[in-house]
């Protein structure tokens, strides 16, 4: 049964409303909406300007109308009178195919077709700095080893407190929240769910964390790399993928009809889907890796800490955490790869379009490695190795035919026309670096 906004506002005490989309570099764009209003545009949508966001649009097209999804309406926990809600976006009656959310609900429904329903959860990392960015906020985070540091996410109880209870309070079922492996970061999780809810809690948890961050005095980030030395920001996927007619088979762990599972408790489907991801990641990490800065977490030298924590070769394993991705029990597994500046729907929808094409070319994931790969991955001479930067990335994206077609020909087509333009602004930068060793040449 499809929510009433208008209703739900009149009940719930909600004045505002955020109608809110994320653009083809994860911005989170959005109109503030008064309750009186909300009728109208639940019907129509709210109109944008498409070319002043970062959408392969012009000037000269039409209004995109951002049309609100009610079943995703978030009533905001510290702001009791403003809900917020996702949207689909639309052009002229059309779906606007290059827009995220849409990207993911076609492949979900390609998925659906198969009789396949994807789930993931996610570990979204992020730093606490102060508000101008240039230091961590806690002075005394300073640890050679600060992982689960008691004394350190005490300090900021009273943000990681906050978000918990917020979670909480909106059912997402939040189990654990953690200092990570860098000074000043730290990794909240919840429960899994289907993709599109998913991408929606991942969307409306960096907006929360981030305001919450700001309310106390902080600048929350999810930058992949933001301090040089430090363990990046990650944010793994955990994806199982389940049968739709019961909604109660892990199609992963056991194959139709036999009950039987494969190497690491994966069934034959669980295996071709992960061949999928593996047969694909160096095209995906254009998705999962999105920033020149991206590519300082996974290919980033020993940090203080001892290890990066993040791949830099494509290989697969079982319970170990320094692949790309990790089989850590029975029908379910974990993808390493992206970092925290990922775009919520673009990580799902890339993670079913390499993964169904894996199931449905019967991919072969290739060996499973156990080494320790951070030791000993020099001794790996036939795995790829993962792109060394966001041009290799796009390129091995842009030969990656199947994927892109998988993705769609208009997203693919104005991501790669986007993010090309972002490198080349970025080779037009001038940087210290290039004085300091050259100045004197």
């Amino acid at each position: 049964m499809t929510i009433d906004l208008a209703a739900f506002a009149k009940d719930k005490g909600v004045k505002y409303f955020m109608i809110s989309y994320t653009d083809l570099f994860g911005g989170q764009r959005a109109k503030l909406v008064p309750a009186q209003a909300i009728a109208g545009m639940q019907e129509d949508g709210a109109g944008f300007a498409g070319f002043a966001t970062y959408l392969d649009l012009t000037p000269a097209h039409p209004d995109m109308l951002a049309v609100p999804d009610p079943s995703s309406v978030i009533q905001l926990p510290w702001k009791k009178d403003v809900a917020w809600v996702a949207a689909n976006c639309m052009m002229e009656g059309k779906t606007v195919d290059q827009a995220p959310r849409n990207v993911l609900n076609k492949l979900v429904a390609e998925a659906a077709e198969m009789g396949l329903n994807v789930k993931t959860g996610i570990e979204a990392e992020f730093f606490l700095l102060t508000p101008d960015g240039s230091q961590l906020s806690d002075e005394y985070d300073t640890a050679g080893k600060p992982c689960y540091d008691q004394q350190a996410v005490m300090r900021r109880y009273d943000v990681i407190a906050e978000i918990c209870d917020y979670m909480l309070e909106m059912g997402w079922n939040p189990y654990q929240n953690d200092h990570e492996d860098a000074n000043g970061q730290f990794e909240m999780n919840w429960d899994f769910a289907d993709a599109v809810i998913t991408a929606d809690r991942h969307s409306f948890f960096k907006f929360m964390t981030k305001s919450v961050a700001e309310k106390h005095g902080f600048r929350a980030t999810f930058m992949p790399k933001p301090i040089e030395g430090l363990t990046g920001n990650g944010c793994h996927a955990h994806i199982s993928v389940w049968d739709t007619k019961t909604g109660e088979t892990n199609v992963f762990a056991t194959d139709k009809g036999t009950g039987e599972t494969g190497e690491l408790g994966l069934s034959d489907q669980g295996r071709a889907f992960l061949g999928g991801i593996m047969k694909h990641a160096s095209a995906l990490a254009a998705i999962t890796n999105p920033t020149v800065n991206s590519y300082k977490r996974i290919n980033a030298p020993r940090t203080i800490s001892g290890a990066t924590w993040a791949p830099n070769t494509v290989t697969w394993t079982g319970n170990n955490r320094t692949h790309m991705v990790r089989v850590p029990g029975p029908g379910r597994f974990e993808l390493r790869l992206p970092d925290g500046a990922v775009n919520p729907y673009l990580l799902q929808a890339i993670i079913i379009a390499a993964g169904l094409d894996g199931i449905r070319t019967n991919a072969d994931p290739g060996p499973r490695r156990d080494i320790d790969m951070y030791a000993e991955g020099h001794k790996i001479k036939d795995a790829p190795k993962l792109p060394l930067n966001m041009l290799d990335a796009l390129r091995f994206y842009d030969k990656d035919t199947s994927l892109k077609t998988a993705m769609g020909e208009e997203f693919s087509a104005a991501y790669l026309k986007l993010k090309r333009a972002e490198w080349n602004a970025f080779c037009t930068h001038f940087t210290t670096w290039e004085k300091e060793n050259t100045l004197d040449i």
